[in-house]
């Protein structure tokens, strides 16, 4: 078995990125890893059209940068680091692997599929396809449904 002595998270602060930390800290904790979170702060990007151009917007480094240190406060309990860093999410993220060099990745993923994938692309799949490390994917949490009568309802109607 590989030895795992650093674990890079890199987050979008998503639903399935949280998943991917509760994993990464796991991991971290079992191994006594060093757990290095990322955050990438894209270029902004305009979009046109009608000769019209609207701006996305433009995220806050110092909320980014405290959400980051956060997270080394929550019960991670092991050696924490964290890096903010601006450009192409993807050339980041591998940069930091290779800097640091990371034994493995831990990463949400939002499984895009069909034409979303297909205009934005997918980072977790560009991280897993270049990384020099092996390469975990998270998908969030699954959620239930908190009124399950709907599903009960229409059990006993096709049962009549």
């Amino acid at each position: 078995m590989l030895p795992i002595r650093t674990i890079l998270y890199p987050t979008d602060f998503s639903d399935a990125a949280s998943s991917a930390f509760e994993l990464a800290c796991a991991l971290a904790r079992d191994y006594g890893a060093t757990l290095i979170a990322v955050h990438v702060i894209p270029p902004p990007h305009v979009f046109a059209g009608d000769g019209m151009g609207i701006a996305a917007p433009v995220e806050d480094p110092e909320e980014a940068a405290a959400r980051l240190a956060a997270l080394g406060t929550s019960g991670h309990g092991g050696r924490f680091e964290y890096r903010l860093l601006d450009g192409d999410p993807t050339e980041q993220i591998l940069k930091v692997a290779g800097d640091t060099s990371a034994d493995v990745i831990v990463m949400g993923t939002h499984g895009s599929s069909g034409l979303m994938r297909l205009l934005m692309g997918s980072i977790a799949e560009s991280v897993m396809r270049k990384a020099p490390c092996p390469v975990l994917t998270v998908r969030g949490q699954f959620h239930r449904p908190l009124d399950s009568s709907a599903p009960r309802a229409a059990q006993e109607v096709a049962s009549v």
